[in-house]
């Protein structure tokens, strides 16, 4: 498995998703990030959480159908917890690199205060 460079090193070649779309779903993403994630988890290597603002769940459930369509090796769960919604992000054991690169651009996008 390789990664697209173009697109932060997360995009992986095994994406379905057109190549001319694909930097329109990392930006929305990356604007999901910005102004949806309070904080970041990894309780292990193939699984993230990322814990929501409270009125962000049904756009980050929307995009998360989105990707699921593209790359299914994602799964997307979502709980509601005392801290607020919960994205729960996950990949088979062959896809922790994507993962990690994806973690990276959560931290990125929300900063160090958060």
């Amino acid at each position: 498995m390789t990664n697209s460079p173009a697109q932060g090193d997360w995009v992986p070649d095994s994406c379905t998703l057109p190549t001319v779309e694909q930097p329109i779903r990392v930006a929305e993403f990356d604007r999901l990030f910005a102004d949806a994630v309070r904080s970041i988890r990894r309780p292990g290597p193939q699984r993230l959480e990322l814990v929501l603002t409270g009125d962000t769940e049904q756009a980050a459930r929307d995009l998360a159908g989105r990707e699921s369509s593209c790359c299914s090796f994602f799964t997307f769960d979502f709980a509601t917890t005392t801290e607020g919604p919960v994205m729960v992000v996950g990949v088979p054991a062959a896809y922790i690199e994507v993962l990690d690169a994806f973690a990276a651009r959560v931290q990125a996008g929300i900063g160090d205060g958060r």
